[in-house]
């Protein structure tokens, strides 16, 4: 059971703006099957990280163009199933018409892959239908851009809050093990522990 990742490179545009980002794309699984975390810009190089396991599900942090818009090809090219929380329709229709369906994923759904479970966690904040991903067997979570090294996601667009962020992270992330790995959206990888400490000038802020 491992934990691969690869960077790719594109755009992420949002309210008329657009930026150069590179992102993370999370690959969960054993040499049999895996997961794919957020499918950000390549599908190709995606499905080559992937070779020849079974793709079970790719699966949305959140519906920011740069998260999910190599979805859709890559799970045209698998049969992979798109699992995402049905509060980002509205992000997900900018990037993709009514007819491209998602399985919808809620709080406390489980994600089976190798005998490793995705604790599904419903973390709003930076999107309405943000999650993370919470693997105790790999003592991880994958935090797309809710928790980042240094701090909370940004929540200064569109159908973002700040309040809301900080609430996701006080009730759901810090009452995780402080050794928890965080795997981020863009960026190094933390931990709960390291980043407890000025989380909590974070959350004194936000309330």
């Amino acid at each position: 059971m491992t934990i691969g990742k690869i960077v790719t490179s594109g755009t992420f545009t949002l309210d008329g703006g657009s930026w150069d980002v590179d992102n993370n794309v999370w690959l969960v699984g054993d040499d049999h099957e895996v997961v794919v975390i957020d499918a950000a810009h390549d599908a190709e190089a995606i499905r080559q990280a992937v070779g020849d396991r079974r793709l079970k599900a790719i699966v949305c942090t959140h519906a920011h163009n740069d998260h999910i818009n190599a979805a859709g090809a890559l799970a045209d090219a698998t049969g992979a199933p798109i699992l995402l929380h049905p509060a980002d329709a509205v992000l997900w229709e900018m990037v993709y018409d009514a007819e491209r369906e998602y399985e919808p994923l809620k709080d406390g759904d489980v994600i089976e892959v190798a005998g490793a479970a995705l604790h599904v966690l419903h973390t709003p904040g930076h999107a309405p239908g943000a999650v993370c991903l919470y693997t105790p067997q790999l003592g991880a979570v994958f935090t797309g851009d809710t928790l980042f090294s240094g701090g909370p996601g940004a929540t200064g667009r569109s159908y973002s809050s700040f309040g809301t962020i900080i609430d996701s992270i006080r009730d759901r992330l810090l009452t995780l093990p402080p050794e928890t790995v965080v795997h981020t959206g863009h960026g190094d990888s933390t931990s709960i522990g390291a980043e407890a400490p000025d989380l909590q000038e974070w959350i004194d802020r936000g309330h």
